[in-house]
């Protein structure tokens, strides 16, 4: 072909490639190539197209084949790096990459994608200097400030990343994704309005935009709007049965809702262990000998001042270390003092922040824990596709979520004989229930709690009932009920204390539910976060008598109202999440407070209320019932808690030796 006629061919081409007529460039690429094998520009172009049609193999393939005839192609090798990254083959990518730079330090696309790369190998340190150096070639460029709030959000925190969001958009104000992810950090970093704007912004131009509608179910959810929140992960799922973020966040949220039948909870999780699938059972190297020290491992975002920590490091303090070596992985970016307590007790301490499941599943496979514990279950941050792949003998699930996780590859769960009955339970799990105390818990007061104060009430004050829970787990039902209470106990008040509660905006959407529910809003007081643990246990001071909610019961708020002296009056149900009051008030010595149904709760909390005296007397001596029960018992429940680990691992060896 003369060289005017294939120059006009490639012109041709290069005119349909960037008018986004990809076929016929194409096609005009093949003949330029077919008639001119070596010619550069056709394959390097060529290579470019197939890897936006994301064919990255035949990509890779030209894009090598262009860098023989000019091995000092930045452009190529960068776009090699990116066919790489799109067939999964993250180290080669970073390889490429980094050579475009090297060619040409001045490429701020290719320090953009290197710092993907990097980050994909859990190199984020590396990567935000990537993303810096592109950022400093070139400061409006949108896709590395997004890029770098990502990695920011999952690093330092999402209201670090929310500036470099922000950015983003105001250079791209269409793409989509970025207000999406904007949106996202700013629900987590305390700015629902704001964020909820973000998501509507992006939702009224794609209504199927699943980032947009896994942030926006979260921003209903935590004000109290459940079944919008379910609603939106559901229509996420029908288009993205895989959506991890989307199922796990809709199986947490399912348990906030009334009417919601255990045995449609148990299919719901059930689905999600059949999404996931069971992984082909993989090779490990520990030796299956029952008395032999095992390595104990820990996996979770909350290793840091959360309840699931304060629950599991007294246990942690108390498990032998002559018979127990403990590897904890935290998967959060804060660490802080509760953070450096646990790690105390560890042999192995590693910071998966910010990780791939590839890296985290390589490091703790490299760790070869006996036994590995899930403490989050389908809470956020949540590695339960990891436990698919069987990342030790024995896999037991515990503390951070009130539900099986409905994978098969799960062992155990550890819970109660009250939280799960015996014979009632075991049909909602796909796990094996281990009763491994007489309460699943081990409370760890706060040293620097006040002192109990007496009830407002005995001075004269109005009765205050109170609950400081989630607001997310108060229900319709439950507003009711609590209408009732303060019916029955005229003059009395109710005080209310939860994450963005002093919102105006969130205010002025409950009013109209609790004048529904019966509930006068004059009567109600709500009340956001403390700065600190100390002042938000300091406000049971204005509370009287402590109400659980329902379906699904408080935890540490329980624990917390005890220990600060005032009774808690909770309804006990047919699951995990709605028994845990029973739990707790059973270990403390106080069955009396459990209610048999709705007339029976507010009963008792009317009673309560009706007995300054027995109310004074409560105050003081709640804390030493407290010190005296199995929930502050940590020696026993650590003992206890060992013992249950080394009879799941003996059943194991049991079957290992059993197996040819």
């Amino acid at each position: 072909m003369p060289p005017a006629k294939l120059q006009s061919l490639l012109q041709t081409a290069v005119a349909h490639h960037r008018g986004g007529r990809l076929a016929e460039a194409e096609q005009l690429y093949a003949r330029v190539r077919a008639a001119a094998p070596a010619n550069f520009d056709a394959l390097h172009l060529s290579g470019l197209l197939a890897v936006q049609q994301g064919r990255w193999t035949d990509g890779a393939g030209l894009l090598r084949r262009a860098l023989k005839l000019n091995p000092r192609s930045a452009l190529a090798e960068m776009r090699l790096g990116l066919a790489c990254a799109g067939a999964g083959d993250a180290a080669a990518a970073a390889s490429h990459l980094q050579a475009a730079v090297d060619r040409e330090p001045t490429l701020a696309e290719g320090w953009c994608h290197l710092g993907v790369a990097l980050r994909s190998l859990s190199r984020p340190a590396d990567a935000r200097a990537a993303y810096a150096r592109a950022l400093a070639l070139k400061p409006d460029y949108a896709e590395a400030h997004d890029r770098l709030g990502a990695l920011v959000s999952e690093t330092e925190g999402f209201a670090a990343a929310v500036p470099h969001f922000r950015r983003a958009v105001e250079l791209q104000p269409d793409h989509l994704t970025g207000w999406a992810n904007l949106g996202a950090a700013l629900a987590q970093a305390g700015a629902p309005a704001e964020a909820l704007a973000c998501f509507e912004r992006v939702l009224a131009a794609e209504p199927g935009h699943a980032l947009a509608l896994t942030g926006r179910a979260l921003v209903h959810q935590e004000a109290g709007r459940v079944a919008a929140a379910v609603a939106d992960y559901t229509t996420v799922l029908a288009a993205h049965p895989r959506h991890h973020e989307a199922r796990s966040g809709r199986l947490l949220a399912l348990h906030y809702l009334d009417g919601v039948s255990r045995e449609d909870l148990f299919a719901d999780h059930a689905a999600f262990g059949t999404v996931v699938g069971l992984q082909p059972a993989p090779t490990l190297p520990n030796r299956p000998e029952p008395g032999r020290r095992l390595r104990v491992g820990f996996l979770s975002p909350d290793l840091r001042a959360h309840s699931v920590a304060y629950f599991l490091e007294p246990l942690l303090a108390h498990l032998d270390p002559a018979q127990f070596e403990l590897c904890l992985y935290h998967d959060h970016p804060r660490v802080d003092a509760m953070s450096a307590k646990l790690r105390q007790h560890a042999a192995v301490w590693r910071h998966f922040a910010g990780s791939s499941h590839a890296a985290v599943e390589s490091a703790i496979r490299a760790d070869a824990p006996d036994v590995l514990f899930d403490l989050a279950g389908h809470t956020g941050l949540n590695r339960l596709p990891l436990f698919a792949r069987r990342l030790a003998p024995v896999q037991i699930t515990y503390l951070g979520y009130p539900d099986t996780t409905g994978l098969r590859a799960m062992d155990y769960r550890f819970v109660d004989a009250i939280t799960d009955p015996v014979g009632e339970a075991e049909a909602g799990h796909t796990e094996q229930l281990v009763r491994f105390a007489p309460t699943a818990w081990s409370y760890a007061p706060p040293a620097d709690a006040p002192e109990p104060a007496p009830p407002p009430c005995v001075a004269g004050a109005p009765v205050t009932f109170g609950c400081f829970n989630n607001f997310a787990k108060i229900t319709d039902v439950t507003l009711g009920a609590w209408a009732r209470v303060l019916a029955a106990v005229p003059g009395s008040r109710l005080l209310l204390k939860g994450h963005g509660l002093d919102a105006p905006d969130f205010a002025a959407a409950l009013r109209p539910r609790l004048a529904a529910a019966g509930l006068d809003p004059a009567r109600v007081e709500l009340l956001g976060r403390t700065s600190g643990l100390a002042a938000h246990l300091a406000l049971y001071a204005r509370v009287d008598v402590a109400l659980d909610s329902s379906p699904y019961h408080g935890t540490t708020t329980t624990c917390e109202a005890l220990w600060m002296g005032r009774p808690v009056v909770t309804l006990p149900g047919d699951r995990h999440a709605s028994r845990v009051g029973a739990s707790l008030l059973t270990a403390a010595g106080h069955p009396e407070w459990i209610a048999a149904d709705w007339d029976d709760y507010v009963r008792r909390a009317a009673d309560l209320a009706r007995d300054p005296a027995r109310l004074a007397e409560l105050s003081r001596g709640l804390r030493a019932e407290l010190r005296a029960s199995p929930l502050l018992d940590h020696a026993g429940q650590g003992a206890r808690f060992g013992a249950a680990i080394r009879d799941c691992w003996t059943v194991w060896c049991t079957r290992a030796v059993a197996v040819p």
